[in-house]
C-alpha cells in the first residue's frame, strides 16, 4: 500500500476498534490492540497477500518504537518516591522474587522441556519474567487503588521486577564494549543530574502553550535512546530509569502526565501493540498448542512459587496477598518488548515469538480476571471505589484524580 494516509487510516481504525473492544470487554487496551493486530494481519494477509498490515514500513516502525519508549518512561514516572522510601524493602524483595523465579524457571523450561537453543531460552526467561506495568497500572487507576498504599506498593514492586528485566536484557544480549562503558557512564551522570536540572528548568520556562516540557522529555528519551543504540543496546532501556528519576518532578505534574498520556495512548502505543500483534503466527500456535500451555504454566507456577511467600511475609494475608501475587503475575508491555527485541535480533524465530507473545497475552488476561473476580480486597479500596453505584465514570474519575 503506497498511500501513507490510507495506511494511517487503516491503523488508526484498528486502534479505534481495539479501544471499543477494550471498553466492551473491560480489558486493558494494550491487550486488545495486540489481539486486533494479530487478527487483522491474518485476515488482511489472507485477502491481500503476505504484506498484510505492512508492519515493517519505516514510519510505522518509528512510531511503534517511539510509543514503546514514551510508555516505558511513563511507567517509571508513576513510581512515587515517598512510597518507595517507605516500602523499599517490600518492593525490592517482592520485585526480585517476581523477576528471578520466572527468569530462571522459564529459561530451564525453554531449554530442557521445549528444546530451544541457549540464547532462545535466555530470551524466553527474560520475556516471561516481566510484570505488566500497563495492565497493573490500568487496573489500579480504574479501581482507585493507585492512591492507596497497597496499590502503590504493588506498582513499586512492578518497577523493581521490570528493572531486573531491563538490566537482564541489556547484560545478556548487548555486546559489552568500550561503547557500553561510555553509555553507562553517561547514563549515571544523567540520572544524577536530571532531577535537579529538570525541576529548575521547568520552574523557569515551563507552563507555556508551546509544550516545552514535552519537548524536553522527548529530547532526553531520544538522546539516551540514540546513545543506547550506538552502544549496541535498545533505545527503550534507559527510558525506564529516566522516568523513575523524574518521578518526583514529572510524576507530580498531573497535567503534564495527562498530556503525555494523550500523546502516548492516543497515537503512539496503538502502533506499537498492533505491530507486535501482527507478528504473531496463528498457524504456528495452532500447530503446537502444547508449547503455549507449557510456557504459560511455567510463568504462572514460578511467579506464584516465588512471589506469594514473599508477599505473605510482608503481612499481606488472605485475599490481599493472593491479589498482590496475581497482579505481579501479569505480563504484557515489557514481555512483548523483550520478545520483539529477540525477533528483531534473530535470537528467536517467528514461531517462538508467537508462542511467547501468546503466553504473555494469556498472563495479562487470566490472572487479572481471576484477581478482580475472586480476590479483590474490597476493604482496601477507596470509599468511592467500594461503592460503584455512587462513583462517576472511569474516565471522569481518572481525570479528577489527575487534576488533583
Amino acid at each position: 500500500m503506497g498511500n501513507a494516509w490510507a495506511l494511517s487510516a487503516l491503523w488508526v481504525g484498528l486502534a479505534l476498534i481495539a479501544t471499543l473492544l477494550a471498553i466492551w470487554f473491560k480489558v486493558a487496551t494494550a491487550l486488545s490492540e495486540i489481539i486486533v493486530g494479530t487478527v487483522a494481519q491474518l485476515v488482511i494477509g489472507a485477502f491481500i497477500g503476505s504484506g498484510g498490515l505492512l508492519a515493517s514500513t519505516q514510519w510505522i516502525t518509528y512510531l511503534a518504537g517511539t510509543g514503546a519508549i514514551v510508555l516505558t518512561f511513563l511507567a517509571g514516572a508513576e513510581l512515587e518516591p515517598k512510597i518507595f522510601k517507605t516500602k523499599w524493602r517490600e518492593a525490592v524483595l517482592v520485585g526480585l522474587a517476581g523477576f528471578f523465579g520466572p527468569f530462571l524457571g522459564c529459561t530451564l523450561v525453554g531449554h530442557y522441556i521445549l528444546g530451544w537453543t541457549v540464547r532462545s531460552s535466555w530470551l524466553c526467561g527474560v520475556a516471561l519474567s516481566t510484570t505488566s506495568v500497563a495492565v497493573v497500572y490500568a487496573v489500579m487507576l480504574e479501581l482507585g487503588l493507585n492512591v492507596t498504599d497497597f496499590g502503590k506498593a504493588i506498582l513499586a514492586a512492578c518497577f523493581v521486577n521490570d528493572l531486573g528485566t531491563v538490566i537482564a536484557l541489556g547484560l545478556i544480549f548487548s555486546p559489552f564494549t568500550l561503547k557500553t562503558l561510555i553509555f553507562i557512564a553517561v547514563c549515571v551522570v544523567a540520572f544524577a543530574v536530571l532531577p535537579f536540572l529538570t525541576k529548575h528548568f521547568f520552574a523557569k520556562y515551563g507552563g507555556r502553550v508551546s509544550e516545552l516540557e514535552t519537548k524536553y522529555i522527548l529530547l532526553l528519551l531520544f538522546g539516551l535512546g540514540g546513545l543506547a543504540m550506538w552502544a549496541g543496546s535498545e533505545a527503550v532501556l534507559p527510558a525506564y530509569m529516566v522516568g523513575a528519576v523524574l518521578a518526583g518532578t514529572v510524576g507530580k505534574d498531573h497535567m503534564l502526565v495527562r498530556r503525555l498520556r494523550t500523546l502516548t495512548f492516543g497515537l503512539l502505543t496503538p502502533f506499537y501493540f498492533i505491530r507486535a500483534g501482527s507478528f504473531v503466527s496463528v498457524p504456528a500456535l495452532i500447530a503446537a498448542p502444547a508449547t503455549l500451555v507449557v510456557l504459560f504454566l511455567a510463568k504462572m507456577a514460578t511467579k506464584t512459587a516465588f512471589v506469594y511467600p514473599t508477599v505473605r511475609a510482608h503481612n499481606h494475608q488472605g485475599a490481599a496477598g493472593t491479589y498482590y501475587t496475581l497482579m505481579m503475575s501479569t505480563g504484557l508491555t515489557f514481555g512483548t518488548i523483550s520478545a520483539l527485541f529477540g525477533l528483531n535480533h534473530q535470537i528467536i524465530t517467528q514461531s517462538q515469538y508467537s508462542f511467547l507473545v501468546a503466553a504473555i497475552i494469556a498472563s495479562a488476561v487470566l490472572p487479572t480476571l481471576i484477581a478482580n473476580t475472586f480476590f479483590l480486597p474490597k476493604h482496601l479500596l477507596p470509599s468511592k471505589a467500594a461503592h460503584p453505584k455512587k462513583q462517576t465514570s472511569v474516565p471522569a474519575r481518572a481525570a479528577l484524580k489527575e487534576e488533583g
